[in-house]
């Protein structure tokens, strides 16, 4: 469990620096939201024994939920005033957003089906 904080923590620092120093807009657009996948997965799998398959397609799913209340506006629609939490809903729904959050869920598959078979 160690490896996945530790992996937990490079790809915060990643991420940290694609916001700060504004990269491009494909590496801070689309690289930062598959990035996000694997850094959600990361931290969860540092802390709880579940499966990594369920927990990538939860991960998934918890994605494309934030990503289906963008397309509904909701932030706009409840007036929600809170910075903190206008940022985890966002306030734009882009179809390319959920192909990213798969892109990443596809690498955890990738990386953990390559790892079970190390072992």
């Amino acid at each position: 469990m160690k490896k996945y904080l530790l992996f937990f923590f490079i790809l915060l620092i990643m991420e940290i620096a694609i916001a700060v120093f504004h990269f491009h807009p494909f590496v801070r657009g689309f690289v930062g939201d598959v990035l996000v996948i694997l850094l959600l997965f990361t931290f969860l799998k540092a802390f709880f024994s579940i499966t990594s398959e369920k927990l990538a397609i939860g991960i998934l799913l918890f994605a494309f939920t934030v990503e289906l209340l963008q397309f509904f506006d909701l932030v706009e629609t409840f007036n929600i005033q809170s910075k903190p939490l206008r940022i985890v809903l966002g306030s734009v729904f882009d179809w390319w957003d959920l192909v990213a959050y798969t892109v990443g869920a596809v690498i955890i598959f990738v990386f953990e089906y390559r790892n079970s078979l190390k072992q």
